[in-house]
């Protein structure tokens, strides 16, 4: 009995690991939580949701991912302002790696975060909707009509716009079914039935992804919080997979914090910690608590049953 209670309360010290890390970037590196952010909750919920995650072998993702990509997924979803209790994100198994990837509400609210951005939006086009797009004076392209009609909301998707409102203008990306289709063939999720099932969202998160890519990549906001948004959007494909272990700066700091945390537990194995009581430190093991049998819903999609191991 004690066994379990002890497996039950060591995974909840990687969520202390990275609640400590954030800290840290608040105070030393410049990090911006949103105001009404609480990184504390966001991260217990995301505790509780890995419990349910699990591999498309059905072993729990805190037995078989690696402590690194865990602690880089909760640290992305920290510095984007994420939380899976609003849907804004989940978590999916890659062999021994875990990632975390936004919904399209979790996009939206990443991106409002840049400077400057006033409003994010993405719609599909159906077939027979009225739809035009053409270019600007500086030639940048601009969706000059957009009239959805309820009596296609049943028709085949013909494409998806994207909108990024900010202080200087509006920028849009559009992106045909093709491309659409193109996008999801380089997913890591291969054959994935969301996509069939959820077209619309699918195809709204997709062209949001793209924009915000864009975006980003010319924006002179923070490293941190453009840094986790790309790295967030390019773990999705095959064509621009990145390892999910930690920048080795990032990296050291996680080590040390770990090196620390093991001392602790090596103490408390000896009945000392790290103030005198005995287990109230030490850092997560190398054996985690097991999961339950489902993989995080977020909402309409439910993209985890078609993940890659």
């Amino acid at each position: 009995m004690n066994n379990q209670v002890a497996q039950q309360q060591k995974p909840t010290k990687l969520t202390d690991l990275v609640l400590d890390r954030v800290k840290q970037m608040q105070d030393t590196q410049d990090l911006s939580l949103p105001k009404n952010y609480n990184a504390s909750n966001a991260l217990n919920a995301a505790f509780l949701e890995l419990q349910k995650v699990q591999d498309r072998n059905h072993r729990p993702a805190l037995e078989v991912c690696s402590h690194d990509s865990i602690v880089k997924s909760l640290l992305d979803m920290a510095l984007q302002g994420l939380s899976p209790a609003k849907d804004q994100c989940y978590f999916i198994v890659y062999g021994n790696e875990l990632q975390m990837q936004r919904s399209y509400f979790g996009t939206v609210a990443a991106v409002k975060r840049l400077d400057g951005v006033k409003k994010v939006r993405a719609e599909v086009v159906h077939e027979d909707d009225v739809f035009a797009i053409g270019a600007n004076e500086d030639m940048e392209l601009i969706v000059k009509q957009f009239i959805p009609k309820f009596e296609n909301q049943d028709k085949p998707i013909i494409g998806a716009f994207a909108m990024i409102k900010t202080d200087e203008g509006t920028d849009f990306t559009v992106m045909t079914k093709k491309e659409i289709n193109q996008s999801w063939a380089q997913t890591r999720q291969k054959n994935n039935k969301v996509q069939q099932n959820f077209s619309q969202e699918m195809a709204k998160r997709t062209v949001l992804n793209r924009a915000a890519k864009m975006f980003i990549n010319t924006s002179d906001d923070s490293d941190l919080l453009t840094g986790a948004i790309n790295d967030t959007t390019s773990n999705e494909y095959d064509d621009e997979r990145r390892d999910v272990t930690p920048v080795e700066d990032e990296k050291q700091s996680t080590d040390k914090l770990l090196e620390g945390f093991q001392k602790s537990q090596e103490a408390n194995a000896k009945g000392v910690s790290n103030n005198g009581n005995s287990n109230e430190s030490g850092e997560a093991s190398e054996e985690v608590a097991d999961g339950q049998t489902e993989l995080f819903n977020e909402g309409t999609i439910k993209p985890a049953d078609e993940a890659d191991s």
